[in-house]
């Protein structure tokens, strides 16, 4: 995925001010698509979409800071900058701790305005392939047995082959044969290569609760 295949998601009940906005942004090359209410924007969007939404605060019906909310709660959210004629200090402040890209007036200048839209299309950039990233990590793991699944864990521990067995109760032959399992089903090379994907998968929530004793 690239800038080019993103679109800046406009939702404002200002008809005027959307017209505006949205031509404005189309000259500066952007993709864009608007709306004039909430509720229309999270019914047309796909679970695909990548971009960024620029809202209102006030609308009539569901309010920025509830669309906010509700993005949030999506597979896929997309960054969101709020642009309104009606900001204070606390609410601005709880829109950015919410994970909001920035908070602007309507009165921003122009330049402010596109720098936000700008960091908001990388981050959704950066956020869509961390979520690839999770997805394919966690396909890996999803292909160990409980058995090799159960090596993993021991093998991550330092163990020793001799060790693994003993306290599996299983021949050192069948942990060898678990362990190359796991290192051809997770596509490493060698026990860094295995620690260093395993700390990945954590640190994404790709890695499954490796299990305690399975018997096969």
């Amino acid at each position: 995925m690239s800038k080019n295949t993103q679109t800046v998601f406009i939702v404002d009940d200002d008809v005027s001010f959307l017209a505006t906005m949205s031509r404005w942004l189309r000259a500066f090359g952007y993709t864009v698509k608007s709306f004039t209410t909430a509720a229309d924007f999270l019914a047309q969007r796909t679970t695909e979409a990548a971009g960024c939404v620029v809202t209102d605060l006030q609308m009539p019906g569901m309010d920025g800071m509830a669309l906010q909310a509700t993005l949030a709660q999506l597979d896929n959210p997309l960054p969101i900058v709020f642009l309104t004629g009606h900001g204070d200090i606390p609410t601005s402040v709880r829109a950015m701790r919410s994970g909001a890209e920035d908070f602007l007036l309507k009165t921003a200048s122009k330049e402010d305005l596109l720098a936000a839209i700008e960091r908001a299309l990388t981050r959704d950039l950066y956020e869509h392939e961390t979520r690839r990233r999770q997805y394919h990590l966690a396909q890996r793991f999803t292909k160990l047995t409980p058995r090799e699944s159960e090596v993993l864990s021991h093998v991550l521990q330092g163990q020793l082959n001799k060790q693994i067995a003993a306290d599996l109760g299983i021949d050192e032959r069948s942990v060898k044969r678990h362990r190359s399992s796991v290192m051809e089903k997770l596509d490493v090379k060698s026990v860094v290569e295995l620690t260093q994907i395993c700390d990945e998968a954590q640190n994404h929530n790709a890695m499954p609760t490796l299990g305690d004793a399975v018997t096969l």
